[in-house]
């Protein structure tokens, strides 16, 4: 049963680096929802355009550097007061270390633009994983949401979804069809994990 008191309402914190389409899709598909709240929106980008977004729907904003993340425990502490249901990873770049990992086993998930195990690992992300399947004359791309371990794009998969290309397609090309398939489904399969039994 959903609960209508936000006061018990499904935490979630997302992590990201860059512009925050997802973040911001995620956040508008739970705004009218009492039984989800994204409570902040966590950025090791100064700049990132996800913050101001974030700002802008009235979601708690934060930036952190290398330190705070790695050297001491300050992001660790800000996850453990807020004790999220779901952490989710959408366009997030950096890894994140062991202790906020075994802090929050199976709680923190990422979205990948391709179907893993193809053009995962350290340094394939956004148009780099596009530009390979192009070269590689891939018929078909998709998005795969997975579990965080301590492996880049190695972690438990969740679900994927997949977009037929044609031979021809742009990385530009298929960047779009990607983006549609993330902003489809990454929040309905972040709903199904919170509330599993419906």
């Amino acid at each position: 049963m959903k609960s209508q008191n936000p006061s018990f309402a499904k935490k979630i914190v997302i992590f990201a680096s860059g512009t925050g389409t997802n973040t911001e899709n995620i956040i508008n598909y739970f705004n009218p929802r009492d039984h989800v709240k994204v409570v902040h929106v966590l950025s090791n980008n100064k700049s990132a355009k996800v913050l101001q977004k974030a700002h802008e729907l009235e979601v708690s904003a934060l930036y952190f550097d290398k330190a705070a993340l790695y050297d001491t425990k300050e992001v660790l502490n800000i996850l453990k007061d807020t004790n999220p249901d779901l952490i989710v990873l959408a366009g997030f770049l950096w890894m994140l270390p062991k202790h906020i990992l075994q802090n929050f086993p199976n709680k923190i998930i990422n979205i990948h633009p391709a179907l893993l195990p193809k053009y995962g690992g350290k340094g394939m992300y956004g148009m780099r994983v596009h530009q390979a399947v192009v070269e590689n004359k891939d018929l078909k791309s998709g998005i795969t949401i997975h579990y965080v371990n301590e492996h880049y794009d190695e972690g438990e998969i969740i679900a994927q979804f997949e977009t037929e290309l044609s031979p021809n397609e742009t990385a530009e090309q298929i960047a779009a069809k990607i983006h549609q398939l993330e902003h489809e489904h990454f929040p309905r399969v972040i709903e199904n994990l919170l509330f599993p039994e419906e």
